[in-house]
């Protein structure tokens, strides 16, 4: 169903945002940021820290170039951002728990509170791309929507 039905001018707008603020934090990842996101790496990952930070910045710049370029295929892709957003949610969980400065969030509390903005980037990248309300339907719902 992906690219049949076309999105608003907010929506689109959304995307195309959301896709250059990822790009921009996926090439701060590998540049000039590249000690405060390690800060966002839970210990328990067995992977060496920039190594992660590294491999998660160029998978941000890939998926913020997706949103932004592949509009045909904005449904699986705003799918795929939305479980990135999930993956790397226990960093930012990981940063509250151990008390981990990085990015200006220096007390507990900021760095509470930024664990709100997650969902919110969640549903954010769902609605601008569509992806929630084209997602496949199961063939009851397909049935009761074609026969009304």
């Amino acid at each position: 169903m992906e690219g049949k039905t076309a999105t608003s001018k907010p929506r689109t707008g959304l995307r195309v945002v959301l896709g250059a603020m990822l790009a921009y934090a996926g090439v701060s990842h590998v540049t000039v940021a590249r000690q405060e996101f390690q800060a966002q790496v839970p210990k328990f990952v067995p992977l060496d820290p920039d190594f992660v930070v590294v491999a998660s910045g160029i998978a941000e710049m890939t998926l913020g170039a997706s949103l932004v370029f592949l509009a045909r295929r904005r449904v699986p892709v705003g799918w795929l951002v939305a479980l990135f957003f999930v993956a790397v949610f226990p960093g930012n969980l990981a940063q509250w728990l151990h008390a981990r400065d990085g990015f200006g969030l220096d007390t507990d509390s900021k760095r509470f509170v930024r664990l709100f903005f997650q969902p919110a980037l969640i549903a954010a990248v769902l609605w601008s791309t569509g992806a929630w309300r084209d997602r496949p339907r199961t063939l009851a719902q397909q049935t009761a929507a074609t026969s009304k």
